[in-house]
């Protein structure tokens, strides 16, 4: 598949582009002289992941609209018309067989350009409850790779491939390497460790609820390490000490991992796909400010498998402090979790898509 040419789309947030990086990386692993190219949303952050990465990226001027009133929404439909010219400038100069988007706002214009130009493209949703972009291009989708089952409610069922969402390859969660994992952030590797995470941009409940809960935690012996985000990393960064690591961003996901002992996190469904491949007992606290609560129907997905323990937002302050006691201290329940969260794990997910992405192209 020399000649394979084939382009990427999804951002706004790590969701987003990272299953998209990963099909890609996937993809070029096994076909290291296929020409492959992202297309994202000028501004967003995919344009300093994806090069980060190794890839080349295009960006079209687009814009999420917004569901509370906003000035920018005025502007809204100019830049759908926009990235709409851009898009079809850059399918015509490059030429892709196939295109997949991964969600967002510049999935959505170029994969409807690709549609009407009778490119075949795949979609691939993370979520239990799938996303605005995603729905509105199932109809003209080749194939929809997806992770939750009934995504018939929503999609097309010919179409629908249950693969699960890509996750990192260099994911490590070997217990004879965790010492050395909390060697590596500074904490003592024969005590316990709670990693808290709160998506890559942050969440301030989450955040405020560590800062709280210090004594809780000290009382369990337990170290923190913590990412608590870019836009809250000058707030809390004060709290570093011997047992607290604060970071704002953490790039070494697989060590991050392997250094947990127990860990909270949102319910983002690229989180969960990785959480179930580590197999650590975690406590999940959805983000409620998401489309249809998607992030509570993605943690209730796992609850009810008995892979994670869930408490929302507005039930921190009654259920929080017994909940997680109940994982941190309980080894059995701690086991249970683990062999749980091993059945739905999917490790081979970007492997999985990229056999379907194969069937659409025409020297397939």
């Amino acid at each position: 598949m020399k000649s394979s040419k084939i382009i990427f789309s999804g951002g706004g947030t790590g969701g987003h582009i990272y299953p998209a990086l990963s099909i890609a990386m996937e993809f070029k692993r096994q076909f290291p002289d296929a020409d492959l190219l992202f297309v994202g949303a000028q501004g967003k952050m995919e344009m300093q992941k994806v090069p980060q990465a190794g890839f080349p990226i295009k960006g079209i001027w687009i814009d999420g609209f917004q569901r509370s009133f906003s000035t920018r929404n005025l502007l809204f439909p100019l830049k759908l018309m926009i990235s709409l010219i851009q898009s079809f400038g850059i399918l015509v100069k490059f030429t892709p067989q196939v295109v997949v988007g991964t969600g967002g706002f510049a999935s959505g214009s170029l994969l409807k350009m690709a549609q009407w130009m009778k490119i075949p493209t795949l979609i691939q949703e993370q979520n239990s409850y799938p996303g605005v972009t995603n729905k509105l291009l199932a109809k003209g989708s080749r194939l929809i790779c997806v992770a939750f089952d009934g995504m018939e409610h929503y999609f097309p069922k010919e179409k629908i491939r249950i693969t699960g969402n890509p996750v990192r390859a260099n994911l490590v969660h070997e217990e004879t390497q965790q010492a050395t994992a909390k060697t590596h952030f500074g904490l003592d590797p024969a005590k316990k460790v709670l990693v808290v995470l709160g998506g890559s941009l942050g969440a301030k409940r989450i955040n405020a609820l560590i800062a709280e809960k210090q004594t809780f935690f000290e009382a369990l012996d337990y170290q923190l390490l913590w990412q608590c985000g870019a836009l809250y990393y000058d707030q809390y960064k004060s709290m570093t000490s011997e047992t607290v690591k604060v970071l704002d961003f953490i790039k070494e996901m697989e060590m991050l991992y392997t250094a947990a002992d127990v860990i909270i996190s949102r319910a983002g469904a690229g989180t969960l796909s990785e959480l179930c491949c580590v197999a650590k007992p975690v406590l999940l606290i959805p983000s409620p400010n998401v489309t249809a609560n998607h992030q509570y129907h993605n943690a209730k997905a796992l609850v009810d498998q008995q892979a994670a323990f869930l408490v929302q937002e507005q039930d921190l302050e009654t259920d929080f402090e017994a909940t997680f006691s109940s994982i941190a201290t309980d080894t059995k329940v701690q086991g249970k979790m683990r062999q749980a969260l091993k059945k739905l794990a999917k490790p081979e997910a970007a492997r999985t898509i990229v056999e379907h992405l194969k069937t659409l192209l025409p020297h397939a």
